[in-house]
């Protein structure tokens, strides 16, 4: 049985530069700038504090009056997380304080999934966790660009990567157009719950041969020898925004809903 949902913090990286989508966080979708949207999701979650970490001033007006706080940070960081660690110290978080990692790219993330990896690092002694949805279609197990994973029954994460995973022998080897039933397929959903403590330590870890091959964070944690609990979400997370073709579909999405 759950216990009820723990006091957590949402903290939203919002880097003003992107190389396939300049000034990223300030696209507007439905006429809203993107890091808007977000900080949204992250107050109907029900977060006990919102902080948007932003490197650059346009970025922290764009976002001023929307209930959350803004946290300007070094413009040299090498990755979201890295940009977190800095918030944490500078506001201080106690250590054990569960601080939920959301993409400034991700403006149509769901405030239950939201909720459910801050409830998974809540239940799991584990310093981190993060969210998986099942794979049922062949093209996307396939997918380099789709990060896969597999987990121990109970919960925790064995291993990510960009190639098929787990590997259907016999089914393969017959055929791959379809999927086996009964084998556990995830896909890995990019929003992850840290204990304030374990992101400021995470960050001084140094990089591994697993991560580098695979481009994936990730993958350093495990390499460490650190646990990362797993929880399927309770909604879809639909695709972030990462080109201009993906803000072309996000606005038709948002006609289609509003209409």
């Amino acid at each position: 049985m759950s216990t009820a949902l723990p006091s957590f913090i949402v903290a939203i990286p919002a880097r003003y530069g992107s190389t396939r989508l300049p000034a990223k966080p300030l696209r507007e979708l439905g006429g809203v700038p993107m890091v808007v949207r977000v900080a949204q999701r992250a107050l109907q979650a029900g977060a006990a504090q919102v902080v948007v970490a932003v490197d650059d001033q346009r970025v922290a007006d764009a976002i001023a009056g929307q209930g959350v706080d803004v946290c300007m940070t070094r413009i040299d960081h090498a990755s979201g997380s890295d940009r977190l660690a800095e918030c944490a110290l500078h506001y201080g978080w106690a250590d054990d304080a569960i601080v939920v990692n959301l993409q400034g790219d991700e403006p149509f993330a769901p405030a239950a999934g939201i909720r459910e990896v801050a409830q998974a690092l809540a239940e799991d002694d584990a310093p981190m966790a993060t969210l998986a949805t099942p794979i049922s279609d062949a093209h996307e197990l396939f997918d380099p660009n789709v990060v896969k994973l597999v987990r121990t029954a109970t919960g925790r994460a064995l291993y990510f990567s960009r190639a098929p995973l787990p590997w259907a022998r016999d089914a393969f080897a017959a055929q791959r157009d379809a999927l086996p039933d009964e084998v556990p397929f995830l896909r890995h959903i990019g929003i992850y719950a840290y204990r304030a403590g374990f992101l400021k330590r995470y960050t001084q870890l140094s990089r591994t041969p697993l991560e580098q091959a695979e481009s994936l964070e990730q993958l350093r944690v495990l390499e460490h020898g650190f646990p990362i609990a797993v929880r399927l979400t309770p909604e879809p997370f639909p695709p972030g925004i990462d080109t201009e073709a993906d803000v072309e579909r996000a606005e038709r999405w948002l006609a289609q809903r509003n209409g």
